[in-house]
């Protein structure tokens, strides 16, 4: 029996909108994906946008005290973002210095999770980061066996004593595998090549990165909330791992595809599009002959 997933066409910046969605439940997890204030494929759009800075953290202020609000006590903070190299690195540090206003949150870590793929050009290092900003409420549970990696260790060493003994690392260890601590080198982003790509959605994120943050924060029934469903990927996850999903995006294209995504996901199994077309019902050519 599937868990409850709902979604909806709602802006994360008004609280009667997650009322809406809500009503009177908390949550102990949140991970949210909010636009980044970077063009994307050198255009604006309506909800994939650039504005002024200013805008934008006016904008990201709204979206995070209603997240706030719907926090349990104890309750975890997942925040993706990314950072314009060709703007002054913004809104990466004016986002963290804005968090700095919500006492009820406390920092615990940034995360980089490094892409496969890259762009950059023979005169700069190659950009291959995405940053995840990780912060709690109260002190929430948080399951460590979550971030073993697949990677086995191979190195041996980093001796200390322990009751009286001499031991290494592979001596105190509780996994054969190493921890992904917070450089996340070990998931695969080239989605083309992968079943869960969802065409047209660039701002998408690995499955598996998803669910590591759920099974690190969250138990099997508990509530997962997402205000940027964009993709879907939180609504498969939450399926995957047995999890309530809640989620909402203000852009009724991606409400859509989430929807499709999981409704593929529960009649066939297959958890995106890889290279085929969410809304085959569409022709695309003649389409772009009309706009």
């Amino acid at each position: 029996m599937p868990f409850s997933k709902f979604l909806g066409v709602l802006d994360a910046t008004r609280s009667k909108d997650v009322r809406k969605i809500m009503v009177n439940e908390r949550t102990k997890l949140i991970v949210n994906d909010p636009p980044y204030n970077v063009v994307v494929g050198n255009n604006n759009t309506k909800n994939l946008f650039k504005k002024a800075l200013s805008d934008y953290i006016v904008f990201s202020e709204k979206w995070v005290k209603n997240a706030i609000d719907i926090l349990d006590d104890d309750a975890h903070l997942y925040i993706w973002l990314g950072t314009d190299y060709k703007d002054n690195f913004q809104p990466l540090p004016d986002f963290i210095i804005l968090m700095r206003n919500f006492r009820q949150l406390q920092p615990k870590n940034i995360i980089t999770m490094r892409n496969q793929r890259g762009y950059g050009t023979q005169k700069n290092w190659m950009w291959v980061r995405q940053e995840l900003l990780y912060y709690i409420k109260g002190s929430p549970e948080f399951n460590v066996s979550a971030e073993y990696t697949d990677i086995p260790k191979i190195l041996r060493g980093y001796y200390k004593k322990v009751n009286g003994q001499i031991t290494e690392n592979f001596g105190r260890s509780k996994s054969e595998y190493i921890r992904a601590g917070n450089v996340w080198v070990d998931i695969q982003q080239v989605f083309y090549r992968m079943e869960e790509n969802v065409p047209g959605c660039y701002a998408q994120k690995p499955l598996k990165a998803i669910e590591r943050i759920i099974s690190s924060g969250s138990r099997e029934g508990d509530l997962v909330v997402d205000f940027f469903s964009h993709a879907g990927t939180t609504l498969i996850a939450g399926e995957i791992l047995k999890r309530k999903v809640y989620t909402f995006d203000i852009d009724s294209v991606f409400a859509e595809i989430s929807i499709r995504r999981l409704e593929r996901f529960r009649k066939i199994g297959k958890t995106g599009w890889q290279w085929n077309n969410p809304f085959p019902e569409i022709n695309i050519k003649e389409f772009k002959k009309c706009t």
